[in-house]
């Protein structure tokens, strides 16, 4: 079994270090980033953290240099998912391609490029502390299941979820995935959101800012119960729980904004106040939290 690894940044380094230690399992990772792939190279992949060991992968910023894969698990970020697929999507001529993305929006674009797709949502998240090195600092489930426009078989989805869970993550494969997706959506539409405005952990921003947090959730939710998602988990209790386990953990669009970076905002807030614009369900908060972030990295191209 070949598995490729479309972006190798923290997650899609998560889940291609674990896929690795499978001696069935042959892993390959895609990611312009050539310092980390040098490192991976020289080095093996190394995980620090809640995971600890080092295992080797092979990397490349040349697509072109991968064999054709059976599975793809695409962990980039959701502003760079159109061109990272259109530079791997020769590798899954006859393959399926899962996201574990944030967001709402990415399977549509993948299901334009390869044959089968599997939508996923996953917990666990690290940081690049070095070139070939992720520190993993929360743990999770990862949730994965066909995507109903362009379907992975569930044998598919059974197979890479099998993968997953041999190589010591935690993976449940569903028939309807949209679920878990929503759940995450959500809860990450609130912590991620608050996180870059206020430069604060999770678990501190639930301390500070709760309210704002509380109000972002509740109009997800309301958004999923109108397009009939049964959410796998309550949002609220996520948030909750989050400031247990990783109270000083910044999300990743707290990182972005850190290293003034595109964030993932349209994804995640833009794109539950885009859908509650097309269904009627008001979203004034996650309306003005992509306003201001868009501002934000707006002000980050401004001169003194």
């Amino acid at each position: 079994m070949k598995v490729c690894i479309i972006g190798c940044g923290a997650i899609g380094s998560l889940f291609g270090a674990h896929l690795a230690r499978l001696s069935d399992v042959e892993v390959w990772a895609y990611d312009p980033n050539q310092a980390h792939v040098d490192a991976i190279n020289k080095n093996g992949l190394c995980l620090t953290g809640l995971a600890d060991f080092v295992v080797p992968v092979r990397a490349r910023s040349n697509a072109r240099e991968i064999p054709e894969c059976d599975f793809g698990i695409i962990a980039a970020k959701t502003l760079h998912t159109r061109p990272a697929i259109e530079a791997t999507a020769h590798i899954f001529r006859n393959g399926a391609v899962c996201s574990v993305q944030n967001g709402v929006g990415n399977e549509e674009i993948l299901a334009e490029y390869v044959p089968r797709v599997i939508m996923g949502t996953t917990f666990p998240a690290g940081h690049i502390v070095a070139p070939g090195v992720v520190n993993q600092d929360t743990g999770g489930k990862t949730w994965i299941g066909p995507f109903g426009p362009k379907p992975a078989s569930m044998a598919e989805v059974e197979q890479l979820a099998d993968a997953i869970n041999r190589g010591g993550m935690i993976c449940l494969p569903m028939e309807d995935a949209r679920g878990a997706l929503w759940t995450k959506l959500i809860f990450n539409s609130a912590s991620n959101a608050m996180g870059a405005l206020t430069r604060l952990p999770h678990g501190i921003a639930c301390e500070q800012v709760w309210p704002v947090m509380f109000g972002l959730a509740q109009e997800g939710i309301a958004v999923a119960k109108a397009l009939g998602v049964t959410l796998d988990g309550d949002p609220v209790a996520l948030l909750e729980y989050g400031k247990q386990v990783a109270y000083k953990h910044k999300p990743s669009m707290l990182q972005d904004v850190l290293a003034q970076r595109a964030t993932e905002v349209d994804a995640l807030n833009g794109g539950i106040a885009r859908i509650g614009k097309e269904i009627g369900v008001p979203t004034p908060l996650n309306d003005a939290m992509a306003v201001m972030i868009k501002g934000l990295e707006f002000s980050w191209t401004l001169k003194d």
